[in-house]
């Protein structure tokens, strides 16, 4: 009974070390992360502007929220002749409707149209009263979704290359890592260069020469390529990184598993899916909520290559705080960022069971 009080005691006092060791560390998250956090959250609130010492700020409410996230939905009504029909364009040969901006509510906010379907055989429109800001949301996530799946397969291939025994292997790893080491800013002032729409890009060259093209695709002008061009920007210089996570993982696996697989005369391409991918799978969902949380921020490869004409969700949020100096719409836009990428995160590391392995 004695030496049950002493162990209680004893589990008691380190539980209290325990809390005075944290308690420094917690005072610290509390400054540097907790309060300017809840600094935002306070001033998504408000009508705030960016650096102006005499303005007044208003607590709003919900409005900033409101004013980019509402959307609505509004069927598109038949223009008709005098005997009732409805008219056709004579060019296209397509039935004709009133014009979004007559359908769709002015007050209290003003809808944009986002895009127009058909359904049951009467047309609609989707209004907004931001569509810049829903557009970045896209924009990151097919960003986000194509670039990460690309650049694991690609990492995963040269993983694999220079996990292999061969002449120069050291020197291969050393080189695969130069696109990471560039700056960012650096290496998209590179691809500008690279993806300019006349003879002086080096693929509008390339393509020219080897008969694609007339030397003049604007691949940063053309909506089609704009999304393709930063992908592969990304994808050039982060596959790298992807790389080194999973050769990291790769070298964890034990070799007497392959050899033991030799013996059974087992194929490579049998060895790779039932060793090498099964014990690498930890490995692998690490390294994809790692790029994909980085992919859902990205910034500098938007802004340097697009500026404002196509917006990811980050660099939107610079328009808003740096271009219109609307501190309170900027915080909200950064409120919207932190929830969805915290739910995502969550999800994500649910779906591949990385806190399980």
């Amino acid at each position: 009974m004695k030496k049950n009080k002493q162990i209680t005691s004893l589990a008691k006092q380190e539980e209290r070390l325990a809390i005075k060791l944290l308690l420094p560390t917690f005072l610290i998250l509390i400054i540097i992360a907790i309060y300017p956090l809840g600094q935002v959250f306070y001033t998504s609130f408000t009508d705030k502007t960016f650096a102006s010492a005499t303005k007044e700020t208003n607590f709003i409410g919900l409005e900033n929220y409101k004013k980019l996230l509402s959307v609505t939905i509004k069927e598109l009504p038949p223009i008709t002749d005098e005997n009732g029909n409805q008219k056709i364009d004579s060019k296209t040969n397509r039935p004709l409707y009133e014009r979004p901006i007559r359908v769709l509510p002015r007050k209290p906010y003003r809808y944009k149209e986002l895009t127009q379907f058909s359904f049951m055989g009467k047309r609609f429109v989707i209004g907004v009263t931001d569509p810049n800001f829903i557009s970045s949301i896209s924009n990151t996530v097919i960003f986000t979704i194509i670039s990460v799946a690309l650049e694991t397969v690609l990492g995963l291939a040269i993983a694999l290359v220079v996990n292999s025994n061969f002449y120069g292997r050291g020197a291969m790893r050393t080189v695969m890592l130069v696109p990471w080491a560039v700056i960012t800013v650096v290496s998209a002032r590179m691809w500008e260069w690279m993806l300019q729409p006349s003879r002086v890009g080096l693929f509008n060259t390339i393509l020219d020469k080897i008969g694609i093209g007339n030397g003049q695709i604007a691949f940063l002008t053309n909506e089609k390529l704009q999304l393709p061009s930063l992908i592969a920007v990304d994808v050039w210089k982060t596959t790298p990184f992807m790389a080194l996570l999973l050769l990291a993982g790769l070298q964890l696996i034990p070799n007497t598993l392959y050899e033991a697989a030799e013996i059974d005369g087992a194929s490579k391409l049998k060895q790779f899916f039932t060793i090498t991918l099964p014990l690498l799978k930890p490995t692998i969902a690490v390294a994809l909520v790692f790029r994909t949380l980085d992919a859902l921020r990205v910034f500098d490869v938007f802004q340097v290559l697009l500026s404002s004409r196509k917006y990811s969700m980050a660099s939107y949020n610079y328009f808003q705080l740096i271009g219109n100096r609307n501190m309170g719409l900027a915080s909200a836009i950064g409120v919207i960022i932190f929830v969805l990428i915290a739910v995502f995160a969550v999800s994500y590391i649910k779906l591949l069971g990385v806190d399980s392995e």
